[in-house]
């Protein structure tokens, strides 16, 4: 997951940070992202929607096919980002906030179930 967790740095000071996880849900092969992180000073700027918008490219060229999140279905829909219903992630998770994007066309279609830790993921196997 090192090529899809970036980190912006401007002379050496941390300007913003995305983080993926590998998951399954229902059985198939999800990332998870989050956290995506703007220093205070540079919210506004952009640095978030640049991240998620580089990673998601870099994800589907990798050869994944669907990205989960737990977020704000206003900010996130603008990614593409819309309401997963039937993905179970663990309590207290508001479900309204769950949402998925499809990174291959039709790849969320029928894919419903827990989100579970993705043990291929541990060998350093891709998707």
């Amino acid at each position: 997951m090192r090529e899809l967790c970036l980190i912006l740095r401007e002379d050496g000071v941390l300007a913003a940070v995305i983080r993926y996880w590998p998951v399954l849900v229902g059985g198939e092969p999800t990332l998870l992202l989050g956290p995506v992180a703007v220093h205070p000073t540079r919210q506004g700027e952009g640095l978030g929607g640049y991240l998620i918008y580089e990673s998601l490219d870099e994800a589907r060229r990798l050869g994944w096919a669907r990205v989960l999140l737990v977020g704000d279905a206003p900010y996130y829909r603008r990614f593409g980002f819309t309401r997963r219903d039937g993905v179970l992630m663990p309590p207290p998770t508001n479900p309204e906030r769950v949402l998925g994007f499809d990174l291959i066309p039709g790849a969320w279609e029928g894919v419903t179930g827990p989100v579970e830790k993705w043990r291929q993921a541990e060998t350093g196997e891709g998707p």
